[in-house]
């Protein structure tokens, strides 16, 4: 059965999608024209879908995933027609017009916006951000639904399932968290085919800082993607395979031990790294063999970090899957999949995705701090319905 159309409101102005300051606090004019100017892709002449105006659409359709792209791109382009001082009349663009200034847009300008924008929110000292003075940070992956053509599976590619392939192509995401404020502050995107631990150690050594305590799943433990991260001065708690061979080299007061781990590659055992691991169960878990839990850290002093503390902290990872939940369920809303038909334009889409997502959590955190809360107990989805709702009073977008 036929769905039936939804429209937006027939008067409204650009605060109706990027006002009161959500995504035009995160990317300004000024930024995106500067993005713009060092890619190449600035509007060489007058057009009625210009480039910045088809940057704020690209990332204003994760805000509306139930509207009609013509519908997003009216409303979106009245409100710049009308904030830089002329009359907002009335704009009519196709599918096809869309598309093809989408793709003039292309994915690399959004990916170096959100690499300009993403980053930590967290003030020192703010409610549950922080622990001894670490920035508590999570690393891990997901993977999204994407259109089901021709190009798409090509480039992203199927995972495999019992009896063939599944429905769609899946794009794979990284994504690094802070804990604390749900902001991602750093991603990658890729085909389904390309490994989380590939990603990782191509994004860590730029986006890791010693400031940083890093919790990582199971997945994610190899001797060279260890080094790598430890290199960048960030502290690490990680989960390991039972599998691994820790051998007790020194006993420690918390509990826990040192030991050496080292590369498989390595045979003679000449090159290790010494770390500090905690073994630990949970109690009352229904699953049997499901609450054991081990720990490695490069925090070796169990005096700065003791093992029940690190222990405790590391079921903060969780909060990365609520991250991602918030993107692919809150965002998407009743969208199965991604719009775009063609690889580029569901990189451009997921950039969008990722940055009007920060922007949401951003406001979020100024919201709860002034008054001592932490930005964990409120709602992602109340936020949004209420951008959305008050986004028809103000117009804060800078001309």
């Amino acid at each position: 059965m036929a769905r039936t159309r939804k429209a937006l409101a027939a008067q409204v102005d650009v605060a109706h999608l990027i006002s009161a300051g959500v995504l035009a606090s995160v990317c300004p004019r000024a930024l995106i024209e500067e993005v713009l100017a060092d890619t190449g892709k600035a509007s060489q002449r007058e057009r009625r879908l210009p480039a910045p105006a088809v940057v704020y659409y690209v990332m204003a359709l994760a805000l509306w995933r139930e509207a009609p792209l013509e519908e997003v791109l009216r409303v979106v382009c009245e409100g710049l027609q009308w904030l830089g001082g002329g009359e907002a009349g009335a704009v009519q663009a196709s599918k096809s017009a869309i598309s093809q200034a989408r793709t003039r847009l292309g994915p690399e300008v959004m990916r170096r916006l959100a690499e300009r924008v993403l980053r930590p929110l967290a003030a020192p000292g703010a409610p549950g951000a922080w622990y001894r003075g670490f920035r508590v940070m999570a690393l891990d992956g997901s993977c999204l639904d994407v259109a089901d053509e021709a190009a798409n599976a090509t480039f992203f590619g199927y995972p495999g399932a019992a009896r063939g392939a599944t429905a769609f192509p899946q794009a794979r995401v990284l994504g690094l968290v802070e804990c604390g404020t749900h902001a991602v502050v750093a991603a990658s995107l890729a085909p389904y085919r390309r490994s989380e631990q590939s990603l990782a150690a191509e994004l860590l050594p730029a986006k890791l800082t010693a400031d940083m305590l890093v919790l990582a799943d199971r997945n994610f433990y190899g001797f060279k993607l260890w080094q790598t991260a430890c290199a960048s001065g960030a502290k690490l708690a990680w989960r390991v395979k039972s599998s691994l061979g820790l051998p007790v080299q020194q006993a420690l007061p918390d509990g826990s031990y040192l030991s050496t781990v080292f590369d498989s590659a390595d045979r003679a055992r000449c090159s290790g790294q010494t770390v500090r691991v905690i073994d630990y169960a949970l109690q009352g878990l229904a699953t049997p063999g499901q609450d054991r839990y081990r720990l490695v850290t490069n925090l070796l002093d169990p005096q700065a970090a003791p093992a029940l503390e690190l222990a405790a902290l590391y079921h903060e990872r969780w909060e990365i899957e609520g991250v991602f939940d918030e993107f692919k369920t809150h965002l998407r809303g009743h969208s199965t999949v991604l719009r775009s038909k063609t690889p580029e334009l569901v990189q451009q889409e997921l950039w969008g995705l990722l940055l009007a997502h920060f922007a949401v959590r951003q406001l979020m955190t100024q919201a709860a701090w002034p008054r001592g809360l932490d930005p964990d107990r409120l709602s992602f989805t109340h936020a949004v319905r209420v951008i959305k709702r008050k986004m028809p009073q103000a117009a804060a977008v800078p001309p």
